[in-house]
């Protein structure tokens, strides 16, 4: 249960990418990660399936625009049993909410290649402001995206019912993320 939260979280940090002209993603060598405490012990999970459309100039940040997609339904917990859980409707209710989004509303550079790009993080229908720091780094055609950020489960109605209980499974989930992007600029 823990794990859906995080995959959660995660989804959102993926979203969170800076975007110009149009970028392509490359999944292969993208991840989505996410990190819950079930009972005090860390538990990872990540993402298989996810999008972005992008679209970055680093000259004109503020001119970004990203948007992200999870599929919900994809999250890899490690465990067939936890996984067949997290998609039923006490947690990512995947029937009804089978995608989770992220829209920028706003880049801001900070400079040295870190950015916060600020948006809507949307799981199970609830939406919430979500500002993720952003670091860029180059390397041939390459551009890598990476970051981390906590999401609040219980904000997202995940693990409802019985699994709202914070002491069995942690409110805060880390989502790590790093995503590589082909047709970006120069940094």
């Amino acid at each position: 249960m823990k794990y859906l939260l995080s995959l959660a979280a995660a989804a959102s940090v993926l979203a969170a990418t800076p975007a110009l002209a149009q970028q392509k993603l490359l999944p292969a060598q993208s991840e989505i990660v996410f990190v819950s405490k079930q009972m005090g012990v860390p538990v990872e999970g990540r993402f298989k399936k996810f999008d972005a459309r992008v679209a970055f100039d680093p000259k004109k940040p503020e001119s970004a625009n990203i948007a992200f997609t999870v599929d919900l339904g994809s999250a890899s917990l490690g465990a067939p049993e936890t996984e067949a859980e997290v998609v039923k409707p006490l947690w990512f209710n995947v029937a009804k909410f089978p995608q989770a989004s992220f829209q920028s509303s706003s880049v801001k550079a900070l400079g040295a290649g870190k950015y916060e790009v600020a948006g809507k993080l949307n799981i199970k229908g609830n939406a919430r402001d979500l500002v993720v720091p952003v670091t860029l780094a180059q390397s041939g055609g390459t551009t890598s995206a990476a970051g981390a950020f906590t999401i609040k489960r219980l904000d997202f109605k995940i693990g409802e019912g019985e699994w709202a209980d914070t002491s069995m499974v942690a409110n805060d989930v880390q989502v790590k993320f790093k995503l590589a992007l082909t047709g970006v600029g120069a940094l």
